[in-house]
């Protein structure tokens, strides 16, 4: 177990669609153990595999000290009006945009025995649910600003002293 580094935006692993884990991958445990360590830090609500380097679709969270993981998740379920929410991300640091996201997210995936599992929630897990299963299709959370935020998000962090 390790807490791992995280991969900031412009790291072309962040932009690639996460491949399926096999269950029974040795690897996998590993990827989990490592996922949880770095997640468990404090301020952080979620973490994907690709945010550490790995293109392996699973992800972390941390959600009002409910810490656990998915694997293979598939985003099942969003209901709701979307509405703005303040979104940040672990690969874009010190930056917080509004955009649009649906109160209420369910997704669906498997543990490491291959046993089903389901996570929902409404507020921050419904929004953690939608932003790491982004990730792990490939897409980050700026992508999914309203036009104007978009163009005010880049120009800020292109001044960010890690770009």
């Amino acid at each position: 177990m390790a807490v791992r580094e995280i991969r900031l935006f412009g790291d072309p692993v962040l932009r690639s669609a996460c491949d399926p884990i096999v269950i029974g991958d040795p690897r996998a445990t590993a990827l989990v153990d490592d996922l949880i360590e770095t997640v468990k830090l404090p301020g952080r609500a979620g973490l994907a595999a690709n945010q550490i380097g790995v293109g392996l679709r699973a992800f972390s969270y941390n959600i009002d000290g409910d810490i656990g993981y998915i694997i293979n998740p598939v985003l099942a379920e969003v209901s709701g009006e979307p509405e703005l929410v303040d979104e940040g991300c672990l690969s874009v640091p010190g930056f917080y945009f509004l955009r649009r996201r649906y109160p209420f997210a369910r997704v669906t995936g498997v543990n490491l025995a291959g046993e089903p599992v389901e996570l929902s929630g409404d507020g921050l897990m419904a929004q953690a649910l939608q932003h790491e299963t982004d990730h792990l299709d490939g897409h980050l959370y700026i992508e999914g600003l309203e036009a104007e935020t978009k163009r005010e998000a880049m120009r800020e962090i292109r001044k960010a002293s890690w770009y």
